[in-house]
């Protein structure tokens, strides 16, 4: 937070060129007051350079941790291997944007007018700068997303031209693969641009992948549901959230509220994480923003990632086939071991990281609590949060028995009418934009290279092993 905090570094001189930020007027308001998150990334990322590179410089042959052999084969779990900006995961505090828990980014990220959830665009203007923006500051990003939502005409044809059994996230990875027509990282890159000037493209990339992001959503969800109707016309007095459930075709604007608290809380999730990690990866190789996040994306289709939401659902309707929806703890219990003894798990608990209750999901059952009390489905996800952790406990295996984001997410799309679940993951993917987006241009921002980790095989492990225990 520090690094981002600091006073920022004077501004270029206005005669410099700064490809998409060119010929910066020399009557800059203060980065703290400017509605231009352009502008204001500008003053930060002269700072930021300064300060990694001299931190890297002093301490550059500092060792972080240690590496085992279970971690080599057991997905990296553990390995600090990535440096990422935006957020941080706390195995028993949870998710910190830029040093804000949930409950802290609920308080003081603005909110719309009559709302009390943050707005999603508030949430991508501090994981990109480390600055609480003023509703000023966020109404600016709303109406330049919103100038920016059109998609290219090969785009919509695309779209509604696909078989109606391809699934919602092909869809959703395949538009976004070929909206990289619209690069202009590719176009500044192919031309010859100079790499401190790769920021500065990819930063208008991913503002006009952003900003495109729900209108190519929408377009899939109306052809796949709503019978090909038409998403209407994008309102540039409206914030992001608020055109996108229009759309959508929804009005309640309650919905939107849930859509607000839903884009925000699922937006990042540090680093390391398939969809985050993919992101980057693919974005070091200098694959410009629409193919790196098009990457991201199919990971995120994945069933132990994005998909599980969807699974958690499917969980849900065979208990409420099997012993109803007022089904006693008891009937509860015995249904949770016989699936356990199956040799299935229980979807939406555990995770990776955490420790404790995933503070997504206390938010999400916060909103439930407030303005679904009464929802039968809600009840019998509150009864499976006293059930499942104590029968996980007892059988000594799990290592987090509480639930995580997608024991609850689905439950509150369901009330508000989108029972839709194939399309959970494209609403999770949106979202999950405004994260590895803003990650990725600070990735170009201080020049991070093309990762390539070194890799060995069970043969050479061995003797690697070996020879250490001789030594020893």
């Amino acid at each position: 937070m520090a690094l981002f905090r600091s006073a920022a570094a004077r501004l270029m001189a206005p005669q410099q060129k700064v490809g998409p930020l060119a010929v910066l007027s020399a009557r800059f308001c203060s980065a703290s007051e400017s509605t231009d998150l352009r502008e204001v990334l500008a003053h930060k990322v002269p700072a930021m350079q300064s300060e990694v590179k001299g931190f890297r410089k002093e301490h550059g042959s500092t060792k972080v941790g240690e590496i085992t052999v279970d971690m080599m084969y057991g997905g990296m779990r553990g390995i600090k291997g990535l440096v990422t900006e935006t957020s941080v995961l706390d195995p028993e505090e949870g998710i910190r944007f830029r040093g804000y828990s949930i409950p802290e980014t609920q308080k003081v990220l603005p909110s719309a007018e009559g709302g009390e959830e943050p707005l999603p665009e508030g949430i991508f203007w501090l994981l990109l700068t480390g600055d609480v923006p003023s509703k000023a500051q966020v109404d600016a990003v709303s109406k330049e997303w919103a100038d920016r939502a059109d998609l290219p005409p090969h785009i919509v044809n695309m779209l509604n031209n696909f078989p109606s059994n391809l699934h919602p996230m092909s869809q959703f990875s395949a538009a976004i693969t070929a909206l990289n027509s619209e690069s202009q990282f590719a176009k500044a890159y192919g031309d010859g641009v100079h790499k401190s000037k790769y920021w500065e493209y990819c930063f208008e990339d991913s503002m006009n992948l952003i900003a495109k992001l729900p209108t190519v959503a929408a377009t899939i969800y109306r052809n796949l549901y709503r019978d090909g109707t038409s998403i209407g016309a994008i309102d540039p007095s409206k914030d992001w959230s608020s055109n996108f459930t229009a759309m959508l075709g929804y009005d309640d604007p309650q919905f939107t509220e849930l859509m607000r608290l839903y884009l925000t809380i699922h937006s990042d999730h540090e680093g390391g994480n398939v969809s985050a990690h993919t992101t980057h990866l693919v974005g070091s190789a200098l694959s410009d923003p629409y193919l790196s996040f098009a990457a991201g994306m199919n990971g995120l289709a994945g069933p132990l990632h994005g998909l599980a939401n969807q699974e958690v659902l499917v969980w849900l309707s065979k208990v409420r086939a099997e012993i109803g929806d007022d089904a006693t703890e008891d009937q509860l219990k015995e249904f949770i071991w016989k699936t356990l003894k199956s040799g299935q798990v229980v979807p939406g608990y555990g995770h990776a990281v955490l420790r404790k209750t995933d503070p997504r999901y206390t938010c999400q059952r916060e909103f439930a609590l407030k303005h679904l009390p009464d929802d039968k489905l809600f009840k019998l996800v509150a009864t499976v949060y006293k059930v499942v952790p104590p029968i996980l406990t007892d059988l000594g295996k799990v290592k987090n028995p509480w639930p995580n984001v997608d024991a609850h997410s689905g439950v509150l799309l369901q009330h508000y009418g989108m029972t839709e679940m194939s399309f959970y993951t494209v609403l999770f993917g949106v979202s999950r934009a405004l994260g590895v987006l803003a990650s990725l241009v600070w990735d170009r921002a201080l020049g991070l290279p093309i990762e390539r980790p070194k890799s060995m095989s069970s043969e050479g492990l061995k003797k690697f092993v070996g020879a250490a225990a001789t030594a020893a």
